[in-house]
């Protein structure tokens, strides 16, 4: 397995797993998977910002994707992202969200980023928590039922980490 910047001719089956998640899973909580032309749009906005965007590769092709992006649009968060990882269901438990986790968060810190978030669809994606915990991710707080898909509410369980000198000192 190879970790790599992801480019433009990985979109369709970076495309082909998120639409999976999205149709048959709950750690996102959009209901219709977006199409390709929407997930270019998405990859576009964060490349032109130099977010942190990866994939992994095996065997020639595109086995899960991690990134990171801005957590939230006001000036005083630039300094704060939020992290997303979708592994192929094919190729779980193999270690590439990890893999992939560990190489956004070493771009992020490069980048100068303090502080990234993750926000866990569905509290019971015991997965996804236990993964964030190995990587120094410590849980902030949930919240209850606050989206509604596959029939039945589910909550987020927010995660934060410390990137680099995280809040010991002022940004540069």
């Amino acid at each position: 397995m190879k970790v790599r910047p992801a480019a433009e001719t990985d979109l369709p089956a970076i495309t082909a797993i998120y639409g999976e998640a999205v149709r048959h899973g709950t750690a996102s909580f959009e209901i219709e998977p977006p199409d390709l032309t929407e997930i270019t749009r998405r990859f576009r906005e964060l490349a032109s910002r130099d977010y942190p965007y990866v994939v992994a590769e095996e065997d020639g092709r595109v086995a899960g994707y991690a990134y990171a992006a801005p957590y939230r649009p006001r000036v005083a968060y630039r300094h704060t992202v939020e992290s997303s990882v979708y592994v192929d269901p094919t190729c779980s438990g193999r270690g590439i969200g990890r893999a992939l986790m560990e190489e956004v968060i070493a771009r992020a810190e490069a980048a100068g980023f303090r502080q990234m978030l993750a926000v866990i669809g569905d509290e019971a994606n015991a997965a996804s928590r236990a993964l964030h915990a190995r990587l120094g991710f410590r849980e902030i707080g949930t919240f209850e039922a606050v989206g509604y898909k596959h029939g039945r509410w589910l909550g987020t369980v927010l995660m934060q980490r410390a990137l680099g000198p995280g809040d010991t000192t002022a940004p540069a």
